[in-house]
């Protein structure tokens, strides 16, 4: 009698915290579906994991999950944040992308036989992974951690050089509206677009490799995207005509804790790549309702020194309680990054707290927050939306430029400050913030709205039921074409 077919899903995230962490719940989650799952780091990554992370509790509870690791390309004192980030993504990939098929390969071979692995769920940004399945006829999935909003324009980046509208040229009036992406006619500004966008030429490398990993994305059987339809139906709805498959399942920490038994049971819960300092939970105990502002721009983004005091300036004259999360990289100075100082720390001890890095998650989570100073990170901006928690975003990378505006314009649950960095605007937006029922109230719709997705029957639950058939259909596929073959 014929064992049943236990999906083998390989997961291959791009080597950065806010991409690894939501493609690391995802195989939580289909980890707690039965399936056999490979998540393969970067070997820099996968030691900084091993460092943080409890990987031993993990592998307990799933004792079909394992992680693997292979070189990045980068040597191994690289410091892969900051400004140097953008090396990490158009480094030689040459390396990579043999490790890669070599593990593939290592990972297909078994009792002499080749039966490769059911489907491969790789970052939107890590195209030499479905080259590679193409060549060994494995299906796979792309996973675009960025919003469907932000997905759409990326996808948009040749139209936008063909209208002229990039590279900005000359003296650029920033607040001009772009009018070329459909669906998005008057909503995004020049400041609004990704922040390649602001690169000097058409062809630069950063740029054309953006370009080149969207249009490579459509050739997965389909797109998985941390979002929820009710947040962004039509964008979802437009990127159907790049994709047959589209599986909307986020806020993916919410789908996670509605199938587990305890949201404390999800490693890609914790900091996964820095030790959390838990003392700023008990701080917060002590703290009214809605009272708190916490401030976190994730775990690239850096400041110089004069920003990171305009931003002090304005959270202790707000006079709201802070908690703070500054990085032991977070500082930038010319000649690298330097240490916090301690005249930060010593200011802010009659109403602020600052920690290396919090439990982000349950932060949001806690009555005593009332307001977010985010670099809207979409992992953060989901989050907080979840949470139901408004936000002041300061976006600086990527996909932040977009999030922020759609926060501000689209959902009107926070407000964008992108390119300002002045102590009396600081100031004013977190009062402003923290004193506006509007804009708490379109929050609060916006967090039932998230919290209905991921419960039974919810868009989210259903698309994640529907994952899961799709990939044991693969599975089923696969077991009768070997057969044939055998």
């Amino acid at each position: 009698m014929d064992q049943p077919v236990v999906p083998h899903v390989v997961f291959l995230p791009f080597p950065a915290q806010g991409h690894v962490k939501p493609m690391l719940m995802l195989a939580e989650l289909l980890s707690h579906a039965g399936f056999e799952a490979t998540f393969i780091n970067s070997n820099h990554i996968q030691h900084r994991l091993e460092h943080s992370t409890d990987i031993a509790t993990m592998y307990c509870r799933f004792p079909k999950f394992q992680f693997r690791s292979i070189p990045d390309g980068l040597p191994s004192d690289h410091p892969r944040s900051g400004s140097s980030i953008s090396q990490l993504l158009i480094a030689s990939r040459d390396e990579t992308r043999t490790e890669f098929r070599n593990l593939l390969v290592n990972l297909g071979q078994k009792n002499g036989r080749w039966e490769p692995p059911t489907c491969i769920i790789a970052d939107g940004i890590m195209s030499f992974a479905i080259d590679i399945a193409e060549e060994l006829t494995i299906p796979v999935i792309t996973f675009r951690t960025f919003s469907a909003c932000c997905t759409w324009t990326y996808f948009h980046l040749t139209k936008l050089i063909e209208e002229g509208e990039v590279p900005f040229q000359g003296d650029v009036d920033m607040d001009k509206t772009i009018t070329c992406i459909p669906g998005l006619e008057g909503t995004l500004r020049y400041r609004d677009l990704p922040s390649i966008c602001r690169r000097k030429e058409a062809n630069d490398p950063l740029f054309q490799f953006f370009i080149k990993e969207t249009a490579a994305m459509p050739r997965a059987s389909g797109l998985i995207l941390n979002t929820f339809d009710r947040l962004e139906a039509s964008m979802v709805s437009k990127l159907g005509s790049f994709f047959s498959k589209i599986y909307t399942l986020g806020p993916l920490q919410g789908l996670f804790d509605t199938f587990a038994e305890s949201p404390s049971a999800r490693t890609s819960s914790n900091g996964l790549l820095w030790k959390e300092d838990r003392g700023c939970m008990t701080w917060l105990d002590s703290h009214p309702s809605r009272s708190v502002i916490y401030v976190s721009f994730g775990s690239l983004v850096g400041l110089f020194r004069d920003q990171l005091l305009e931003f002090w300036h304005g959270l202790v004259n707000s006079g709201k309680p802070f908690l703070w999360v500054i990085r032991s990289d977070s500082i930038m100075e010319e000649d690298g990054v330097s240490e916090v100082p301690l005249q930060l720390k010593a200011a802010t001890e009659e109403r602020g707290c600052i920690v290396d890095w919090a439990p982000q998650e349950e932060v949001l989570a806690h009555p005593a927050i009332g307001g977010f100073l985010t670099h809207s990170g979409w992992n953060s901006t989901l989050e907080s939306i979840f949470a139901g928690v408004p936000m002041i975003c300061w976006p600086m990378i990527a996909d932040q430029q977009v999030n922020s505006r759609c926060v501000s314009e689209l959902w009107k649950i926070g407000f964008d400050m992108k390119d300002k960095c002045e102590r009396a605007v600081i100031e004013k937006l977190v009062r402003d913030l923290m004193e506006s029922d509007e804009i708490v109230k379109s929050t609060d719709e916006f967090a039932g709205m998230a919290r209905d997705s991921v419960k039974e029957g919810g868009s989210s639950y259903s698309n994640l039921q529907k994952l899961v058939e799709d990939i044991k259909s693969m599975s089923l596929a696969g077991k009768v074409s070997l057969s044939s073959v055998g």
